[in-house]
């Protein structure tokens, strides 16, 4: 668990990622320069996009306006669902990276278990590893299944495993799943889309802590030991979201969070692909 901001995780390939970064999907426009540019003010060191979130080439920008050293930065993004296969991964790969204007990327994520194509995904993602191109591989939206077909011939293992993950999705079962696997857990959609952020037992505890709901769910995400990625085009919410480092939820209150499982999505069934 971390205890700051600035705090990192190490990955089972030594790299250290930060334990909380900033989301950019559902981000368009100049919304994505204004608010990575917030989030970079704010202390966030990490940035999330993807080639299907279509704004590689604005979050890209927003770090150049920045002037921030590059190497304090931790850049992340996916590989799209149309894009995968071998040949077809290594061209998505370099698209990105000119895409968002870099020289390597931090971490490269399978977005999606494209059933039939995401081990030869892989394999390139490997290739581009051992390039030295990318510091970290991972996935996104596997299951248990996918990720044991995959180790079925994979030579690197996965550093991460990038979920759906809120008090209404808190996916117990795979998250016991990666951590005997050596696999990171990230979550996204951190706060469900807004669905648990007027949820009583959630707004009692964030009153006991003179806390927002936001703070308290990403609380819990981080003493659960995952990597979170809060997103949010509202400055003062971005600021706000990573002010979660001066209380500690107690045991109790953990498990009242962990109750509200519902096994909902908001976001596509991994068994869909």
């Amino acid at each position: 668990m971390i205890n700051s901001l600035g705090e990192k995780v190490t990955l089972n390939n030594g790299v250290q990622m930060p334990g909380v970064g900033f989301g950019t999907w559902h981000v368009r426009g100049r919304d994505v320069i204004t608010s990575v540019s917030t989030a970079l003010k704010a202390g966030y060191r990490m940035i999330d996009t993807a080639e299907h979130y279509k704004n590689e080439d604005l979050v890209g920008e927003a770090i150049r306006k920045s002037e921030m050293n590059r190497h304090k930065l931790f850049i992340t993004t996916k590989l799209r669902n149309d894009d995968q296969g071998y040949e077809e991964t290594l061209k998505a790969f370099d698209k990105s990276l000119k895409t968002l204007g870099l020289d390597y990327l931090d971490l490269y994520l399978i977005h999606w278990p494209v059933t039939g194509k995401f081990k030869d995904s892989w394999r390139a993602m490997e290739h581009l590893y051992r390039q030295g191109k990318v510091r970290a591989i991972g996935v996104s939206n596997f299951n248990p299944h996918h990720i044991e077909e995959l180790l079925e011939d994979a030579k690197i293992r996965p550093a991460i495993n990038q979920i759906e993950f809120h008090p209404l999705l808190s996916q117990a079962p795979l998250r016991v799943y990666c951590a005997e696997q050596n696999i990171q857990v990230e979550g996204y959609s951190p706060l469900g889309t807004g669905t648990v952020l007027k949820n009583p037992s959630i707004m009692n505890i964030a009153e006991a802590h003179d806390k927002t709901a936001a703070q308290v769910i990403l609380r819990w995400h981080v003493q659960h030991g995952i990597i979170t990625i809060p997103r949010s085009t509202n400055p003062e919410h971005a600021i706000s979201n990573v002010d979660i480092f001066d209380f500690k939820l107690s045991a109790d209150e953990m498990e009242k969070i962990d109750a509200l499982n519902e096994n909902r999505r908001n976001n596509n069934d991994p068994e869909g692909f």
